[in-house]
């Protein structure tokens, strides 16, 4: 009989760390500024809040009452819940968060090597312009050896974090780094709002153009945000909250895991928008740098601006640390859960862990000789993300919607009760995802006219329903298989002592 996971947080600050920390990423740093800047500034933030109440705290707290109740990964998890011929839907979960886990360990490689260069003061010097610091980005990119060493990095780094176990290793690393990341991005953050000029982009970034809330986009772009920042629906709660104890409070911990990573995302754009453009050249410079997309901005533009800034070496360094700690946080959730699911049908967490992180290492080799290939994957498993949510929401009303809220998370220990508002955005989740999933399906058949049922194209429609199809359909025939492979858990036990009981009577 397999119990509740010996290991636990010990402490409610340690799980919120934690959590924190798997949804605070990159995106917070480089998405966030970029799409609030090109979003209406403070419209979007209207729309952002919105957007954490129908999507991202809903699904959040979906994922903590699966795991509380099942006490197991994702694969044992849905078995359990949704019954054993739906155990391939645990093994999508499993499958989407280690996809984004075997290229994300290269952004992770990245975020480490710019910490290096900054230190060694690369981002210094009236020399250093966006044409350089563009060379500099590329000639990187070319070197398979800087890539791979970097992506084994940091892999290394979340074995011997995931190896020492969950007191010993995720809640002790995330304690230091998560409160630290805060005050590394409010430094960044001061500098930048002290900049000539900062101002302007201040009121840009809280000012509300009430007009673009009339628009669709805002909108879909908020929703987006919400879910790929906040990890909602990507199975990488549920796994930390089975190691919460019984009397742990799932509402009140799930709008702090939620909101600190907005508030994350915020700082980041505090820090970045002020700071573009109040050292860019030109308004055009400015906005150049913004439309630049996620490695333009970070890693071309403001690398170049550090060099324009008073002290700017030491903000580079500051901000790069903050960067590092921002991924690799969340690197260390994703191994979690391969890890977790081996651990469920038997294995020992070392073994576990060394299998995963050697399987990564490996797997995350061509997205990190591939820029193109890893594009490609960020596109699939990213949007895919997005099928795990919907997934989660089907599970929750196929069990009960009113019955999870009124016996799982409006628990004893409740600090907070949640009302029937959280039941209807679960009931209507299909809808909203059928919005933001058609969305970015039909811009991706504009990106490729004519060609968007390629395969083999980086961000085709095609290449998504491809690998997804190849996915499940393994998934699916190992079903019964998975099923078998991981141990009872406690709640199936339950169900089948109680099964037993009415039989007898």
């Amino acid at each position: 009989m397999q119990q509740k996971k010996a290991e636990t947080f010990a402490t409610r600050f340690g799980f919120v760390a934690a959590g924190i920390g798997m949804a605070v990423g990159t995106g917070n740093v480089w998405r966030f500024p970029r799409v609030a800047a090109a979003n209406g500034g403070g419209a979007f933030l209207i729309a952002l809040t919105v957007a954490m109440f129908v999507y991202a705290i809903p699904l959040l707290l979906a994922e903590m009452a699966i795991a509380r109740k099942t006490r197991l990964g994702t694969i044992g998890a849905m078995r359990d819940f949704m019954g054993k011929k739906f155990t391939w839907v645990g093994g999508w979960l499993a499958l989407v968060a280690l996809g984004v886990m075997f290229y994300y360990s290269v952004v992770a490689g990245w975020t480490m090597k710019y910490l290096v260069l900054s230190l060694q003061g690369t981002f210094s010097g009236p020399d250093i312009t966006p044409e350089v610091t563009e060379s500099i980005w590329l000639n990187f990119l070319d070197s398979p050896a800087q890539t791979i060493l970097f992506h084994g990095i940091a892999m290394f780094f979340g074995a011997i974090v995931i190896y020492k176990g969950v007191t010993a290793g995720i809640e002790k690393v995330t304690k230091i780094m998560v409160p630290t990341l805060f005050v590394l991005l409010t430094l960044v953050m001061l500098r930048g709002v002290t900049l000539p000029g900062a101002a302007d982009g201040l009121v840009y970034l809280f000012t509300p153009n009430l007009e673009v809330l009339l628009g669709s986009q805002v909108w879909l772009e908020a929703f987006t945000q919400a879910a790929w920042s906040t990890g909602a629906g990507w199975a990488l709660l549920m796994t930390y909250a089975v190691y919460t104890k019984d009397e742990e409070d799932l509402s009140v911990n799930c709008f702090i895991i939620g909101f600190g990573d907005v508030l994350v995302g915020l700082i980041a754009a505090m820090a970045i928008l002020p700071t573009v453009y109040s050292l860019s050249p030109t308004i055009e410079a400015a906005q150049a740098a913004m439309g630049s997309g996620n490695n333009g901005l970070i890693f071309v533009y403001l690398s170049a601006l550090f060099a324009r800034m008073p002290g700017g070496t030491i903000v580079a360094v500051i901000f790069f640390l903050a960067l590092a700690f921002a991924a690799l946080s969340s690197l260390l959730s994703m191994i979690e859960v391969g890890v977790l699911n081996l651990m469920d049908a038997g294995w020992e967490r070392g073994k576990a862990t060394i299998y995963v992180c050697v399987a990564g290492f490996l797997v995350g080799v061509p997205s990190a000789y591939s820029i193109s290939f890893l594009d490609n994957q960020d596109w699939v498993w990213g949007v895919g993300l997005l099928i795990s949510g919907l997934l989660i929401s089907v599970a929750i009303m196929k069990y009960g919607v009113e019955k999870v809220r009124n016996e799982d998370i409006n628990h004893a220990h409740s600090d907070m009760v949640i009302g029937p508002w959280w039941s209807m955005m679960i009931r209507i989740f299909p809808a909203v995802f059928a919005v933001i999933f058609g969305w970015w399906t039909w811009q991706s058949i504009g990106w490729y006219p004519g060609e968007w049922w390629k395969p083999f194209e980086v961000f085709t429609p095609g290449t998504m329903f491809f690998q997804w199809g190849v996915g499940a359909i393994i998934l699916i025939a190992l079903n019964d298989k998975m099923a078998n492979w991981i141990r009872p858990g406690t709640f199936d036990l339950e169900k089948q002592s109680q099964a037993s009981m009415k039989k007898e009577g």
